[in-house]
């Protein structure tokens, strides 16, 4: 499994909510924090996006923006334009009083969130930009981009057997779609998303991945990957933030962590499965990491 899969697999992403918002004239509206990150897919018309404390960010006919960590943020189609929050919207539209039919072009929108475990904690995530934009049209992905998009709209007009699955599985897709384009278009990342750029980084992160149960060293990830030790290992805290054996502890616990609410596995077994000989050393290394034992970590899931 590639680096980036199985970190979404164990940080669990996963689609939630993803509606569609029809208006005309002045609009806008004003989402508060969540611990969701947030995305907008602009069908038709224009808009802007912006975060309270940065600049506001156009979109165009096939954009899609991605606020990974959820800050608040206003979507409107001009920043002087009468905004409401999505539960005055939805409520209007219940009540028989809609909000934001004016005259004008229409635009069309689709918003959605996408949710990680809360538990798990990893440089992917905390290392993503507060916005992510990117455009259909300027990556080659943008015709997996567009048929998802169109996708979730048919999935959005009527209901249709299975659609809450549908829609949440779309907008996984479209989150890695994303992650994708916003790898391809720019060399200038930094934290971990550099990390993934990197072939020979990306690789080394893989292996411990895919074989934690591995007694893996310095020596033998910089061998695996064709580099003297000393280069990989400045290379990769460069890139990643910490050490390859402390990225590999803390990788580690976060398998523990999802097998000990998924499996049921005993602590020997999950031992050995992430790389620990004895449950003695595994218990040890997971109550330093996260305070609990791994007994009343699982106690503490179920």
């Amino acid at each position: 499994m590639d680096a980036l899969s199985s970190i979404l697999e164990v940080t669990k992403l996963k689609g939630l909510v993803c509606d569609r918002l029809v208006v005309s004239g002045p609009w806008g509206l004003e989402v508060v924090q969540t611990e969701n990150a947030q995305f907008w897919r602009l069908i038709k018309g224009s808009c802007i996006v912006s975060l309270y404390d940065s600049q506001p960010v156009s979109m165009q006919e096939g954009d899609i923006v991605i606020i990974p960590h959820g800050a608040s943020h206003w979507v409107a189609d001009h920043v002087s334009s009468r905004r409401v929050t999505p539960a005055e919207y939805i409520n209007g539209n219940i009540d028989g009083s809609p909000f934001f039919k004016g005259p004008g072009e229409e635009t069309i929108v689709i918003g959605g969130h996408f949710s990680f475990d809360q538990n798990q904690t990893h440089p992917f995530i905390k290392d993503l930009p507060p916005v992510i934009r990117i455009s259909q049209f300027g990556t080659r992905y943008g015709k997996l981009l567009e048929h998802t998009a169109g996708l979730m709209m048919t999935e959005l007009d009527g209901e249709h057997k299975g659609s809450t699955i549908m829609r949440r599985n779309l907008a996984e897709i479209l989150f890695v779609t994303v992650i994708r384009a916003y790898l391809e278009q720019s060399s200038q990342h930094t934290g971990f998303l550099s990390a993934l750029g990197d072939s020979q980084i990306s690789n080394a992160l893989k292996l411990m991945h895919d074989m934690p149960e591995q007694n893996w060293t310095l020596e033998s990830l910089a061998k695996s990957v064709a580099m003297s030790r000393s280069v990989f290992a400045g290379r990769f805290k460069k890139l990643v933030g910490e050490t390859p054996l402390s990225y590999l502890t803390n990788w580690r616990i976060n398998r523990a962590r999802d097998l000990l609410t998924t499996e049921k596995l005993s602590m020997d077994e999950i031992a050995f499965k992430i790389g620990y000989h004895s449950e003695q050393a595994f218990n040890r290394v997971f109550k330093a990491k996260t305070g609990k034992t791994p007994a009343i970590y699982r106690k503490s899931r179920m």
